[in-house]
């Protein structure tokens, strides 16, 4: 523990000597200067308190179906919502289905305990994979119930190490892990852990809430025409390397490139070298629709564009790792991705069912794209087995709620 409360401190100087050169660091600070006397304000004295605590924005979509569950069918609770970083404080603060939104403080006991104090919370339920020891200590000191919900482990992290003891112990002090699949459980169990409960993946559900209630995307459908549509999501630059000979051999398809990230000069390539023209969503030129591709540089907007496509794509997989193949799958269609895709379990399965594929260069997505575009039949299955798989998997979030008994 005197490790980590080193390390704990070096880190915040660490962000704020940076703060003043970086956006996200300045926010990582400013968003906690205060926040004693904010929790406080905000707060007050008010009882029946579950706090929900998420990574960053992508944790928070998994936790969100928590959330909602929670926010329908125990309307007496107050949600108080936490994140560790800016992007997930920044997109959700106003957050209409929690009543208060903040930081987490900086993981030193000091802190930690001001917060309690303050905040007073019944339950505390960490989505995935989140384990601050001052915390996670001083939770188990007050006795209050603490969770952690769509957990995944894997034998090689830190729990499973010989120097891992003092993580170990960690997982003991939560009252229920809610573990995405059996496998985590066994590790568990091989180090002693047994208050496991394996309740699956609440990201199905979130998806599957997003495709129901989703409305097709005005601009996309008159974009598609009568043609059918392929969309790239989450894009980076390697994926768009393997996409753009694909797209310059299929001017008959229809192409929407959400890139991850806003970047002028990769926006601007695939405007100039894409043969059969392409735009962007936020400069429409009134002939738009004549284009091949369309650009979609806005946020927000890709879960619902999905639907309307026949084919996908998820970049990511030449980096750190595949984004969210589920936002695609949920509509039924099968989806392609790059080389680093193992610690998603999904698309693990996706591949096991031949709905998924790896793809290393741009002759292996063109190879795959065409056997589906020339062959109904066969597309047709697969899309298929990718809209069950997505609904076999629903109904975590309702057993991770139920089981902690609010």
């Amino acid at each position: 523990m005197y490790l980590y409360n080193f390390c704990i401190a070096v880190y915040a100087l660490f962000i704020r000597l940076v703060a003043p050169f970086n956006r996200k660091a300045r926010l990582w600070c400013e968003g906690r200067k205060g926040l004693t006397e904010r929790l406080h304000k905000a707060i007050g004295d008010a009882e029946h308190i579950v706090w929900v605590h998420s990574s960053s924005l992508g944790e928070f979509e998994q936790g969100r179906p928590i959330v909602d569950y929670i926010r329908t069918y125990y309307p007496e609770y107050k949600i108080l919502l936490t994140f560790f970083s800016p992007s997930g404080y920044e997109m959700r603060k106003n957050y209409p289905n929690a009543d208060y939104v903040f930081y987490i403080p900086v993981d030193t006991r000091q802190r930690v305990r001001q917060f309690l104090d303050t905040v007073k919370p019944e339950v505390a339920i960490f989505v995935k994979n989140e384990f601050w020891l001052n915390m996670l200590a001083e939770l188990r000191r007050r006795n209050i119930r603490t969770y952690l919900a769509s957990a995944i482990f894997r034998r090689n992290s830190i729990f499973f190490n010989p120097v891992g003891d003092i993580w170990r112990k960690a997982l003991c002090t939560f009252t229920t892990l809610f573990v995405q699949d059996e496998h985590s459980k066994e590790l568990l169990s091989e180090i002693g852990v047994e208050n496991v409960v394996v309740a699956g993946d609440t990201r199905f559900d979130r998806v599957s809430a997003i495709a129901e209630q989703a409305e097709k995307v005005e601009v996309i459908e008159q974009f598609k025409g009568d043609k059918r549509l392929f969309v790239a999501g989450s894009t980076w630059g390697p994926d768009e390397d393997i996409l753009l000979p694909l797209i310059n051999e299929n001017p008959d398809i229809k192409f929407v490139i959400a890139p991850h990230e806003m970047d002028e000069s990769r926006i601007e390539r695939l405007l100039r070298e894409v043969k059969g023209g392409a735009v962007r969503y936020t400069q429409l030129p009134s002939d738009f629709a004549d284009k091949q591709v369309l650009v979609l540089d806005t946020i927000g907007l890709l879960s619902r564009v999905y639907g309307s496509a026949e084919w996908a794509y998820v970049g990511g997989g030449f980096g750190v790792g595949i984004h969210s193949t589920l936002e695609a799958a949920v509509y039924g269609m099968p989806v392609a991705f790059g080389t680093n895709y193992r610690k998603f379990r999904e698309a693990c399965d996706l591949i096991a069912l031949g709905a998924g594929r790896s793809v290393r260069s741009a002759e292996e997505l063109k190879a795959w794209f065409d056997e589906l575009k020339n062959d109904k039949d066969y597309l047709t299955r697969l899309s298929a087995l990718a809209k069950v798989y997505v609904g076999q998997h629903r109904g975590a979030t309702e057993k991770i709620v139920r089981k902690i008994e609010l």
